[in-house]
């Protein structure tokens, strides 16, 4: 909402809404631990999926069917991103007290989203643990697994229970554990994101009722045939 606010378009904000929980360090670091080499699908898939949504929000803007960015700046034709990064680069003065004050910077608020973070990892642990202990794995399978009745219920539990990326990742695991379904832990994780009412509502205070309800339109058809891919070629 920030970037919305500095001038982003919503389609930008959009794409950054659906690729940013999987694709920051700390979420990449979680998922490669729990899943390993696959937990790059998770990464791939969902800068897919945010592109892919990006630009049908593009065309969306284009024929007024989402509102506009209050706030976004024109952009001039000739503008260039590497330009501007060189010169920004060229303006930074090197020096041993900037760079101190910049380390320091880095490190705190590495310390300050680490703090944040851990309680979400600990809370998504606890669930885990818990649907480990007392949900029979019958239940895993049977309304769980690789089938389309297992995709639409785990979109529905996505839905209710998706609270934070951290703390979904240990029960998306437990998923995969029980089940060996990989898809419906794709569908766990991203429809936790495209369907999340705090998400939805931010979208629908800040810039529309139209670009909030589009996003789950157009996300949840793209991820049920991605988790459903998975299931049946992994």
């Amino acid at each position: 909402m920030e970037l919305y606010k500095k001038g982003a378009s919503t389609p930008a904000v959009i794409a950054f809404l659906l690729a940013s929980p999987w694709t920051n360090l700390p979420i990449m670091i979680i998922l490669f631990g729990f899943f390993g080499v696959k937990a790059l699908l998770f990464v791939v898939f969902a800068i897919i999926v945010a592109i892919i949504t990006g630009l049908i929000y593009q065309m969306l803007d284009k024929k007024g069917l989402i509102e506009c960015g209050k706030h976004t700046v024109e952009v001039k034709d000739d503008f260039s991103i590497l330009k501007d990064i060189k010169r920004r680069w060229k303006e930074y003065k090197f020096s041993i007290k900037n760079l101190k004050n910049d380390t320091i910077g880095v490190l705190k608020g590495s310390w300050e989203l680490a703090k944040m973070v851990l309680w979400w990892i600990l809370i998504g642990m606890f669930l885990a643990s818990v649907a480990r202990a007392y949900i029979p794995q019958d239940f895993f399978i049977n309304y769980m697994g690789a089938t389309l009745i297992g995709l639409v219920v785990t979109l529905i539990l996505a839905t209710i229970i998706e609270v934070c990326s951290e703390g979904t990742s240990p029960l998306a695991f437990e998923i995969f554990r029980q089940t060996g379904a990989f898809g419906n832990s794709f569908i766990f994780l991203m429809a936790g994101v495209a369907t999340d009412y705090t998400e939805i509502g931010l979208i629908w205070s800040n810039i529309g009722k139209r670009a909030a309800l589009w996003l789950p339109i157009i996300t949840v058809p793209q991820i049920i045939i991605l988790g459903y891919l998975f299931n049946t070629l992994l």
